[in-house]
């Protein structure tokens, strides 16, 4: 009876010591694992933060990206109708922003509840964009939600989590003063463009 006193004692200290199996971590991975937590949140590190030259394309390991090589300028947060620049939207990730990205066929009260997250100086970038692997996708520096119904109170939880999370790298470093134009007007005009759509 003491024996097995004593391995009860053991295995409960340990459990104590270590933590239980499932215990400690958020579940997330790393960039080559994509693990999830409880809630469906995907984690991703050893993310890279340097600038290439701007009209580069970038091939992310994660689509939408959630952090990695970007331009030197970042993506104004607000809410558009057209895609916007890939790397300039990482740049704003690494101040700090969440980027809700959706399936340019969703419907319009969809695209309104979306849209309804941004509100004057919030860190919150919506823009649709094709061939996503949900209908919605929220992503922070690090971070990803995929979403099927824009109602998901999950996306509010992961908008308190990650806007201007003290985890992105340069929180607090402005959303806004960048380039406000989208794609199109990009590859219609080039690097023109930008001086014109920096605000």
């Amino acid at each position: 009876m003491l024996a097995l006193l004593l391995v009860g004692a053991v295995v409960l200290g340990g459990m104590w010591m270590f933590g239980s199996p499932g215990s400690g971590s958020s579940g997330g991975g790393t960039a080559g694992s994509g693990g999830a937590d409880a809630d469906g949140v995907q984690t991703f590190e050893d993310l890279s933060r340097e600038h290439v030259e701007t009209g580069e394309t970038v091939d992310y390991d994660q689509f939408p990206p959630v952090g990695g090589e970007h331009y030197g300028f970042w993506q104004n947060c607000g809410v558009y109708d057209e895609p916007v620049l890939t790397e300039a939207a990482v740049h704003s990730l690494e101040h700090g922003a969440v980027w809700i990205t959706y399936d340019p066929s969703l419907s319009s009260s969809d695209v309104e509840a979306l849209a309804s997250h941004h509100v004057s100086g919030s860190y919150v970038l919506v823009s649709p964009m094709e061939g996503l692997p949900a209908p919605m996708v929220a992503s922070a520096w690090g971070a990803q939600l995929q979403l099927e119904d824009a109602s998901d109170p999950r996306l509010v939880a992961f908008l308190n989590e990650y806007e201007q999370s003290p985890d992105s790298p340069e929180p607090g470093a402005p959303c806004s003063g960048g380039f406000g134009g989208t794609q199109a007007e990009f590859d219609a005009e080039g690097a023109g463009v930008l001086g014109a759509r920096m605000d």
